[in-house]
């Protein structure tokens, strides 16, 4: 987009990150959402949505000028719905200005029909004069204490009117109905403006809930219609949930009071949000050193499973927020105008574990920040198992400081953590370690079927295997899934064959060649075509045998 001139007040079309250009107005930060260094940026309120961030000058375009030709390649209800609520703002303050105008009108003439009526005669000012006079002679001699009859109109008053009235405004400030920058909603959206956020007014609170969104603002994520459940049973049998006042899902431990050692848990609420293989591990630990929890889940459709909270609320009612989700695609979709993006406000702290590319995670940290959250991006090595033993390996990168604040968390989560510095390096690590993991899952499932077409013992290639350097609980547990044909996932092969087409592209990037991640590729995409995608990675050995 290309840069224009702009000012507070102004309505525009802003872009933010991959998400189309939307209608928004320019209006005040909230006093302590920093501006972020680097290009001249304006802080957008968009209309039809919770959503509210910097935007870089160059991403914003005039709302007027540009009305038809956004409408033209924009078609969505939501995107309509928000158009609706500029043009309703439009006439709302068409109608505020008309009303004003005859106010004033008004306002004048019973002024002048009231001056007329008071002025007094000749002789009565002549002797209203003289009593002035003589009592402002008195009031200099007393210290000028009192005000002169003369001033009673300015004294009938209120003090706080005459302070505002005596007040010189500041250079550069706006008058009172210029700096309100309300901004009245359609009826069309009026349930999506409840809360803390209800009619754009700034005054978010960090501990205030988003209430329940319009009905008819549906996202692709989830329904905000649906009705409020519980998490995985695997989890509920071991846990009590409790409804608070806030109307959030929250869980607590049996035992509130456990600690593992010298865990002590932080007095922060937790967020998470993804109950997958991982998810439902990492949640049940927490839980078991003492943290409170609330919950919401992105699919609900898996066994034992029902959809629980929104993103936004949980983001909204909690200090911190762990996600945990599949791929780079449902990183951001848990961000969208109905997720995490709505329940971010200043102060707010997001955890992104999932296993992506630098870039997506950097794109996530952006939009966090931008809205004055703090990120830190922690996926994790490690499998089911691993998950519901607390034994996985964090790897961290980010804000430091909220690298800190985790510590409970991560000790009941893992066995160990490791910061890595700024945003995206964990991401590029993650990628490097599944790598390795997923092209050595491929040699031992190509050794055992080499084994068997060779006519060799594939249970005597594990022992001697068992025996050597390469002895490891992986090697060992992925040819005992292979020989019992057993392929209940502990680790999705779909989601290895993403992290090698992830870390090949890593590799493209820097021009790095990776013949062995490519080739070990194919064999899981293979694998992928005869049906294995929910299987565990060992699963890939039938790619070899079909």
């Amino acid at each position: 987009m290309a840069t224009v001139s702009l000012r507070l007040g102004d309505l525009v079309w802003g872009k933010l990150g991959r998400y189309p250009p939307w209608p928004g107005k320019i209006v005040n930060p909230p006093k302590d959402l920093k501006k972020p260094r680097g290009k001249k940026c304006f802080f957008v309120k968009f209309f039809g949505t919770e959503d509210h961030a910097w935007i870089k000058v160059e991403q914003l375009k005039p709302y007027h000028a540009h009305k038809e030709e956004m409408i033209k390649i924009n078609k969505g209800k939501r995107f309509q719905q928000a158009v609706d609520a500029v043009e309703e703002f439009l006439r709302r303050a068409k109608g505020k200005d008309q009303t004003s105008s005859h106010n004033s009108a008004d306002d004048k003439n019973r002024r002048n029909s009231s001056e007329e009526r008071s002025r007094p005669s000749s002789g009565d000012e002549k002797r209203k004069l003289s009593l002035s006079e003589g009592k402002v002679k008195k009031n200099v001699g007393e210290g000028k204490k009192r005000v002169s009859s003369g001033s009673s109109e300015r004294g009938s008053k209120s003090p706080l009117k005459r302070a505002q009235e005596q007040s010189p405004r500041k250079r550069g400030r706006p008058p009172k109905d210029e700096k309100d920058l309300t901004i009245p909603e359609s009826s069309t959206v009026k349930g999506m403006m409840a809360g803390p956020m209800a009619a754009f007014k700034w005054q978010p609170t960090v501990s205030e809930p988003v209430k329940d969104a319009d009905p008819h603002f549906h996202h692709f994520l989830l329904s905000q219609t649906e009705k409020p459940a519980v998490c995985y049973q695997a989890i509920t049998k071991k846990l009590k949930i409790c409804e608070e006042e806030t109307g959030s899902t929250s869980i607590q431990a049996a035992d509130s009071t456990a600690v593992n050692g010298s865990i002590t848990p932080t007095d922060k609420k937790i967020g998470f949000l993804g109950l997958g293989l991982m998810g439902s591990g990492i949640v049940s630990n927490l839980l078991k050193m003492g943290h409170t929890v609330t919950v919401w889940n992105r699919t609900a459709e898996k066994e034992g499973a029902r959809l629980g909270r929104t993103p936004a609320e949980v983001v909204s009612t909690c200090d911190i927020t762990f996600a945990c989700v599949s791929d780079p695609k449902a990183a951001k979709d848990v961000l969208g105008p109905s997720g995490v993006l709505q329940g971010i406000r200043p102060g707010k702290c997001y955890v992104d574990m999932s296993t992506v590319d630098a870039d997506t995670v950097t794109e996530l940290a952006q939009v966090i920040v931008s809205r004055g959250g703090r990120f830190l991006e922690a996926p994790v090595s490690g499998n089911q198992q691993l998950s519901n033993d607390g034994m996985l390996v964090i790897l961290a990168a980010g804000d430091r400081g909220l690298y800190e604040d985790c510590s409970s968390c991560f000790q009941a989560m893992g066995k160990t953590s490791f910061f890595l510095g700024e945003v995206g390096n964990a991401a590029k690590m993650m990628l490097i370690v599944n790598m390795v993991q997923g092209s050595f899952m491929a040699t031992i499932a190509e050794g055992l079927t080499l084994a068997q077409v060779t006519g060799q013992s594939q249970q005597t290639l594990l022992d001697i295997l068992n025996q050597g350097q390469l002895a490891s609980i992986f090697l060992d547990q992925k040819c005992q899934n292979i020989l019992q044909g057993n392929f209940k996932p502990d680790f999705y092969l779909k989601y290895i064959q993403k992290d090698l087409r992830l870390a090949i592209a890593l590799g493209d990037a820097v021009n790095h060649p990776t013949p062995m991640a490519a080739a070990a590729n194919e064999v899981y995409k293979r694998a992928k075509a005869l049906d294995q995608s929910d299987n565990d990675m060992s699963a890939v050995y039938r790619a070899y045998i079909h």
